[in-house]
């Protein structure tokens, strides 16, 4: 038999027994929904339809049990007393995407970004310095620890224009009722709009918590990693090139770095010229509680154990390794000799581009910190107040050009905790103090009171926090990415002061930040400290009215003032209003359309340095930009939702030989964000 012959039957055989098994598949979950059929009965009765007595030999339509699938489900964040749950509303899609509302990207969805409201890096201690793209990462903080009846999934895939494509998935069960454990994946792989502003994002999340059956040991463990590679096309040539009506594709407008577009595919992208950041976290924390042990005995074969603590041993080991790496490795003469002028010019570096560009920097770090805690509970059946006092030993590592560094810190840690149950008056108070090693006299200071008036007017909260930090190891000499800057730095002091009003109808946030000594960078590579005092006023509202009928408004507004002439650079006004027609419909059809709207004052944004990864202030160019204007169409069946979205469409250009959606808003000089975009999505929550 010819080999066309034997591969020709063999598919047949195959489509055959395909076809076999989807049948008996089929017949099986055909049966599965008929309970009361018996074959001696084939047509049965329907009298169950009317509400009688159906026989044992009768057809049964089943009402369908909504409680099978229902769940219940809620988590909490590490070292937080507070139960949150999932969040089922429709009408803020930045509350799904990757980028949300209020933050400024360069253009692509995965590139540097940075808040509208200003922000300072409260961290005493070792810190690496890269934090261009932390909007993207999964971290400890933003782990959730969950607890569910049932197994549950979520799903999301989201699709948008020029072949942007966004993956996340959630998985979580209860392995047993005391022992929960779930992964966390997301991917971002986006072209962009404009040549090597290619992105590839791919994050993951492994989490379990663990309480012992007798409610005295508990156990939380993360592992979760971070691969972030943003291409770096160093801003286009001129914004003469957008008036181009020739270069309505935008790929066609030269850049600075790059010179060329990779097109990536989902899983992969290929860097060529950009910056690569990875990152890998263990996390485990184990306690033993001492306390007065009591247990219900709920019948005879079932006891619940019950346990109220008086003191509790905890400890924390994590174990982090990270790369920071920026690369250009054009083979291109062409485009390679036109990223050795852009190096030259603003890093003062001179490379030789004759057979290609090989350009790479890069920093390493390997850290491990072990903490112990021993934590009292005052009141035996309130776990929500406690004082806890720790001893944190640092140990980590860093690789650099001019070779390896060990270090070590020694870290004091300390806290008081107070929720009542009735919410009149919740206290927190923590510091650490660095007592040795490199970060030695570093300390974090933080208090807050919170006040519970009402329902109607809500919560009051005061808190007050005052960092003295080393600056970033990126300042230091010995990093590879410090380019012959001698820069003796202080410590930084930052203090923090806000006040909060959160009720049903509004949220409003005064807030007062001052900062001493503040490091930054002043250039592409230039690093400087600020010998004044940094002091920026905020003031944010949100509310939400009721206009007519189904018709909502929600509205956001900041507002931001620095005093005197200084490093920072915000919008002094920040507005967005959504508009919205919403409501539940045909029962289980929950909608929102409308109109979303974002406007800031001209200002003079940050400038951006691609191999730095660090934004920097800039006083040549004010940006004045259109409102940037979105319209949406949201809607849910119950735990099935879905969004389509139009973006940018204040970008439309009515001139007649140039129309088109090219009138280009600009994130930071030669930065333009793209035209419009059309975004689709779904995101559905389904119980196993």
């Amino acid at each position: 038999m010819a080999i066309s012959q034997k591969i020709s039957f063999q598919n047949t055989l195959i489509q055959k027994i395909s076809v076999l098994i989807v049948l008996l598949l089929c017949i099986h979950f055909a049966d599965a929904q008929l309970p009361n059929f018996r074959s001696g009965n084939p047509l049965g009765s329907m009298r169950s339809m009317g509400g009688g007595n159906s026989g044992s030999d009768t057809i049964a339509f089943e009402h369908r049990d909504d409680l099978k699938d229902s769940i219940t489900i809620y988590y909490f964040h590490l070292n937080s007393l507070v139960r949150e749950f999932l969040d089922s509303s429709l009408n803020d899609y930045g509350k799904v995407y990757t980028v949300p509302a209020g933050y400024k990207t360069l253009g692509n969805n995965g590139n540097a970004a940075y808040p509208i409201l200003f922000t300072p890096l409260l961290k005493a201690g070792w810190d690496a310095g890269f934090h261009a793209f932390d909007l993207y990462k999964f971290t400890l903080d933003n782990t959730r620890f969950f607890q569910t009846t049932k197994p549950y999934t979520e799903l999301g895939y989201y699709l948008a224009s020029g072949k942007e494509q966004v993956v996340k998935v959630l998985q979580t069960q209860n392995i047993k009722p005391n022992w929960n454990a779930g992964i966390d994946y997301q991917l971002i792989s986006s072209p962009g709009f404009f040549q090597t502003q290619n992105t590839n994002d791919n994050s993951y999340r492994f989490f379990s918590n663990y309480r012992g059956k007798r409610k005295r040991y508990g156990a939380y463990l993360v592992l979760l990693g971070n691969k972030l590679n943003s291409s770096e096309n160093g801003g286009i040539q001129a914004d003469s090139f957008l008036l181009d009506p020739t270069r309505k594709n935008r790929l066609a407008v030269p850049v600075n770095l790059g010179g060329d577009n990779e097109t990536p595919n989902i899983f992969s992208t290929k860097i060529n010229t950009g910056n690569l950041y990875t990152n890998f976290t263990a996390f485990f924390r184990q306690s033993y509680d001492v306390g007065k042990k009591d247990s219900i005995i709920i019948n005879d074969s079932t006891t619940d154990y019950l346990f109220y603590p008086k003191l509790r041993f905890q400890h924390t080991i994590t174990y982090t390794s990270s790369k920071y790496q920026f690369k250009d490795t054009l083979t291109n003469p062409t485009y390679a000799q036109s990223d050795s002028a852009f190096f030259k010019e603003h890093y003062d570096t001179s490379l030789n581009p004759t057979y290609g560009l090989n350009f790479l920097v890069q920093d390493r770090w390997k850290f491990v910190s072990n903490d112990f805690v021993i934590r009292s509970f005052p009141d035996t059946k309130n776990l929500g107040q406690y004082v806890e006092a720790g001893l944190r030993l640092e140990n980590f590592s860093g690789y650099f050009e001019s070779g390896k560094k060990n270090f070590f810190n020694i870290v004091l840690h300390g806290e008081y905790r107070n929720k009542t149950r009735n919410r009149k008056w919740d206290a927190n108070l923590n510091g650490e103090l660095y007592t040795a090693g490199l970060n030695a006299g570093d300390f974090n200071a933080y208090a807050s009171l919170t006040r519970t008036l009402n329902r109607k007017f809500g919560d009051v909260q005061i808190t007050f926090q005052n960092v003295n930090r080393s600056p970033s190891y990126i300042y230091e000499g010995a990093s590879s990415f410090n380019f012959g800057n001698n820069l003796n730095t202080k410590k930084e002091n930052i203090t923090v002061l806000t006040a909060m009003a959160i009720n049903p109808r509004f949220t409003l946030m005064a807030r007062n930040i001052s900062i001493a000594n503040y490091t930054y960078f002043k250039s592409f590579y230039q690093t400087d400290q600020f010998n004044g005092l940094v002091n920026i006023t905020q003031v944010t509202a949100s509310t939400h009215a009721k206009i007519v009928g189904h018709l909502n408004l929600y509205s956001d507004f900041i507002v931001q003032q620095t005093a005197g002439n200084n490093p920072v650079r915000v919008p002094l006004f920040y507005t967005r209003q959504r508009l919205a027609f919403e409501g539940n419909f045909f029962k289980n059809l929950n909608l929102s359309t409308g109109i979303d709207v974002n406007y800031n004052t001209p200002y003079k944004p940050y400038n951006y340095s691609p191999v730095m990864g660090k934004f920097f202030p800039q006083d040549s160019v004010t940006i004045s930009n259109l409102p940037q204007v979105s319209a949406f169409f949201n809607f849910r069946i119950k735990s099935f939702f879905a969004f389509i979205k139009a973006e940018n469409l204040n970008t439309l250009n009515f001139q007649k030989n140039d129309f088109g959606f090219t009138n280009n808003s600009f994130v930071a000089p030669m930065y333009p964000l793209p035209g419009m975009v059309i975004r689709f999505g779904v995101k559905w929550g389904f119980v196993n």
